[in-house]
């Protein structure tokens, strides 16, 4: 059975030369589905807050306590630059990155793919209830905050995208779609 897997791995899915970076807004599902993208093929599956969380020595919470958000947004930056670098791999961009032309350039400098994965706020706020361990939203009017985020966000998310897809469905249906799309733009560009 594991053989039948690794044959339709392959069949499926070759490495494309660039890399694939997910957008969208926090709790779209971008870390989800990029894991079970790297499940279902031969990506290398990268979180975009876990590699700065690696640099930086110490939690995104952290940091921003520490140091303030500018400071976290330039770590974020150099990730960006780092990133785009690779080949052959899936991201998953934090919320707030592809919010700033420069990683949007920094990204895409080396042809990297942006697939916004679209979630609408109600669905996100569902998703994100009892959740602490977004910086962003760790205060008294969350869900204001969240609103205000969102819409703020969106447009950029949506103007940065390549493409974009239905994130509200099951993650391994989003992500066959994904790998589908990978397939197709390895093939034309």
């Amino acid at each position: 059975m594991q053989m039948d897997n690794m044959d339709n791995k392959q069949q499926f899915m070759h490495t494309p030369q660039y890399p694939v970076i997910l957008c969208g807004f926090m709790g779209c599902g971008k870390t989800t589905i990029g894991k079970r993208i790297a499940k279902l093929s031969n990506l290398k599956f990268i979180d975009m807050d876990d590699y700065i969380v690696d640099k930086a020595g110490m939690p995104i919470t952290e940091i921003f306590e520490k140091y303030g958000e500018n400071y976290f947004r330039d770590l974020e930056h150099n990730a960006c630059k780092d990133i785009a670098k690779m080949k052959g791999v899936i991201i998953a961009a934090g919320g707030g990155a592809l919010t700033f032309e420069r990683n949007i350039k920094a990204l895409k400098e080396h042809n990297g793919r942006i697939i916004f994965i679209e979630v609408p706020l109600n669905e996100i706020a569902k998703r994100l209830r009892g959740d602490k361990s977004r910086p962003m939203l760790n205060r008294k009017d969350k869900d204001k905050a969240m609103k205000e985020l969102y819409e703020k966000r969106y447009p950029l998310y949506k103007a940065a995208a390549d493409y974009i897809i239905d994130g509200c469905d099951e993650p391994d249906k989003v992500a066959q779609v994904i790998l589908k799309f990978i397939n197709i733009t390895d093939k034309v560009m």
